[in-house]
């Protein structure tokens, strides 16, 4: 998860020649003026330092592989202009990078990571601090959008929504990834056990015990299938297709403008 008004992030990508153009990509850590925002601000930043060194446990490492099939799903081609939004520590960003090309960027710890990683195509990621219920960016800017645990968390879901549909090209895809809140009774009391029993313990062990006791509740007021995907519809996009992931405890949201 990631605060409520949001970072983003993503990579820039080149055309050749006379058709070839400059593209830049983007990506930011949160900043809001709302109360709601700004707790949920503080709390990211709280958990910024041990973010994926935790999800690395939960999952077994399959994190990783739910990220790869979330920018898959986004269709983001080399040379393409895409935008990573809630950026988080920026996994997503990176895999993009290498989606798009060395033409095709959390803030202090996603740019620290980027320092340390070896890819050339790296060096093509921006960073932008930024709020996601008001994107800095022009109509039809971007061929692809991803986002990785942030919807859920943003303030106001609706106006997030229309902003990544206002930004995407006609045609283009929004790849959505996050917990899943499934209408499973199992899959759903698996999940609550798990972060009871496996997740509050572990956050304990970093003294993020208060930190991560929000997630069950955050799951609990999130968006069940159909709803995510008549969220997408009512902002204007044509399409709308939700996937469970990760045995049903994730998901990932494919909409396309």
């Amino acid at each position: 998860g990631h605060p409520s008004r949001r970072d983003f992030g993503g990579p820039r990508g080149a055309r050749p020649a006379a058709r070839r153009r400059r593209r830049r990509g983007f990506a930011a850590v949160s900043c809001g003026s709302s109360s709601a925002a700004d707790e949920r601000q503080a709390l990211f930043s709280r958990i910024a330092p041990v973010y994926d060194h935790v999800h690395d446990v939960l999952s077994l490492g399959q994190h990783r592989t739910w990220k790869r099939i979330c920018v898959s799903w986004s269709r983001a081609r080399r040379g393409d202009r895409v935008l990573d939004l809630c950026c988080g520590s920026g996994d997503l960003a990176f895999l993009l990078s290498q989606k798009v090309g060395l033409d095709g960027q959390q803030l202090q710890t996603a740019a620290s990571r980027q320092d340390q990683r070896w890819k050339p195509c790296y060096k093509n990621i921006k960073w932008i601090e930024g709020d996601a219920l008001d994107l800095p960016f022009t109509d039809c800017y971007f061929d692809a959008v991803t986002v990785g645990y942030g919807l859920r968390n943003v303030v106001d879901k609706p106006k997030a929504m229309r902003e990544i549909l206002r930004v995407l090209k006609p045609g283009s895809r929004a790849s959505i990834l996050d917990f899943n809140k499934s209408s499973s009774l199992f899959t759903t009391s698996l999940q609550s056990w798990m972060i009871d029993n496996v997740v509050v313990p572990l956050a304990s062990g970093y003294g993020l015990t208060e930190e991560y006791k929000y997630l069950k509740s955050s799951i609990l007021h999130y968006l069940t299938e159909k709803e995510l995907e008549e969220l997408a519809k009512e902002a204007g996009f044509s399409a709308a297709k939700h996937y469970e992931l990760g045995g049903g405890l994730m998901g990932d949201l494919v909409a396309t403008r």
